[in-house]
Order: structure tokens, then sequence, then C-alpha cells
């Protein structure tokens, strides 16, 4: 059986539980998550984010719970998975002395796909790295090099793909270049499961976020569904104040100052 994508959930977790000795990692976590969409595993450190993706990942079996991953058990068909998915851990696995194009072409070579050259070429364009192809990775900046590991993650076309805690590290521009990737990649139909302890990074990014606290799921939802957990505040009149990312890119001129100025009433938010 090939890694074919089927109808239904994209991953289905069902009762996910995992110990350490004592230490209860995850205590019957439950989600699905459909096709091509952006799936946020939210939680503080040590909430079991990454431990939910190992599992997903066949790399760690669970204690108890079934979850199964492009409509193959974790557990029974782990090779299935395995060809279903990309994964990219917390810190990217680049070559610093090899140019990015050498990284994505050396990749594609030990899959043994045809065209390597051309796929190097297609996924440094998709990412907004083509004028960077040629430079030592060692030369990128730190979103340079972690839009090249997904980028690499990628080759062989998996459907789906786990980014875990994708921008850790990195400062706040690096970080909006990495959301507009992980965007594109949903846009062209992949399925992403992101961990991230960020709150700012599941707002711009999820279709749905599932909040993961003590190894449990407590809360599960699209952000709109989430907000109406929390009645708004009535307000008569607000001065908007720009965000600390609007006053970021107006200060690096990344766009119009006048874009962050103004008022607004009560009544048009």
């Amino acid at each position: 059986m090939t890694a074919q994508s089927i109808a239904g959930p994209a991953i289905r977790v069902q009762g996910l539980e995992k110990s350490y000795g004592q230490l209860e990692v995850l205590r019957g976590v439950d989600f699905d998550v459909a096709p091509s969409s952006i799936f946020a595993l939210l939680g503080s450190n040590g909430a079991g984010k990454t431990t939910t993706v190992r599992i997903l990942a066949t790399l760690l079996k669970a204690d108890a719970g079934a979850a199964s991953v492009n409509g193959f058990d974790v557990a029974t068909q782990p090779a299935n998975v395995r060809e279903s998915i990309s994964l990219t851990g917390q810190f990217a696995a680049v070559d610093e002395i090899l140019s990015g194009r050498e990284n994505l072409a050396l990749v594609a070579r030990l899959r043994h796909l045809k065209n390597p050259g051309a796929i190097a070429d297609d996924l440094l364009r998709r990412f907004s790295l083509s004028e960077a192809g040629a430079r030592r990775v060692s030369t990128y900046s730190g979103g340079m090099r972690r839009r090249l590991d997904i980028a690499m993650s990628l080759i062989g076309n998996s459907p789906m793909i786990f980014l875990d805690e994708p921008t850790a590290g990195l400062d706040p521009e690096a970080r909006i270049e990495v959301w507009e990737a992980v965007k594109e990649l949903a846009g062209h139909g992949t399925t992403v499961l992101l961990t991230t302890q960020y709150l700012d990074e599941a707002e711009q990014l999820a279709d749905r976020i599932a909040i993961l606290h003590q190894g449990r799921i407590i809360v599960n939802g699209t952000l709109a569904e989430l907000k109406q957990l929390f009645p708004p505040a009535k307000v008569e009149y607000v001065e908007k104040q720009p965000t600390l990312e609007e006053i970021f890119l107006a200060v690096i001129g990344g766009i119009d100052k006048s874009d962050v100025t103004g008022t607004t009433t009560g009544g048009r938010g």
C-alpha cells in the first residue's frame, strides 16, 4: 500500500496517553486535523506538544490511545505514516558549508528523485530564496535558514508536514518570514500540524487551535470560536494603538507609518 491521501481527517488522535515513569505527559489527548489546513497545538514548555508530534511521526510509542495520519495507524502502519509526512524540528537541519541550492538538490538525490536541480530551483522560488540560492547557508539569516529547512522537508511532496516550534529563537522579522512560508504551504494543499508556545503565532496562522495543558486538550476550535468563550469589552471610544509588530515593520520600512496610526470608534471595532 502506498501513502495516498484518503477521505476523512488528515490526522486523528483519540485518547492518547504517554508517561515517563511517574510523570504523565499525555493524559487522554483527542483532536482531528482537516486536510489542507493549519492546526496549531498551543501550549507552554512541558505541555506535551513535542511528545504528541513524536508519536504521530512514529518516533515514539504511545502507552494508550490511537492515532492515524493520512488514514494510516501510527502503531500498525508506521512505514505508510512516514511516507505521508515531513517533520521539521526546533532547530534547522541544514549544511552550512553548502549553498541553499546544494542542500535542496542533495536531499532530492538522496530520495532518488529525478531532476534534483529543477526541484531545488522550484523550492527556492516558492520560499523566496532564489537570489540567495547560490550562497553558502552560513551567510543566511535565521529566518532564511528556517525557510530552507522547511523547503528541504517538503522534497518528495508529502501531503502533510509537522512543524515543531518552527520559530523558536528567531527574531521578529525572521518569524514573519517563516509565517509566510507556512501560509504558502497550506495554500498549496499541504496539511500543517504546528506546535508553538507563541499565542500570536497560533493567531496568525492556524485555522484551528487546540490548547494543550498538563497533558490534556482543554479547548479546541477556530479563533472566532475561542473568542466567543470570553465576552467582549464594551467601549465608547478607542484610540487605535499600533501593535508591536506594526511598529517594528514601520521602523524597518516594511509598511507605511500611516498604516499604524489613526482612531476608531467602538461601533467600528
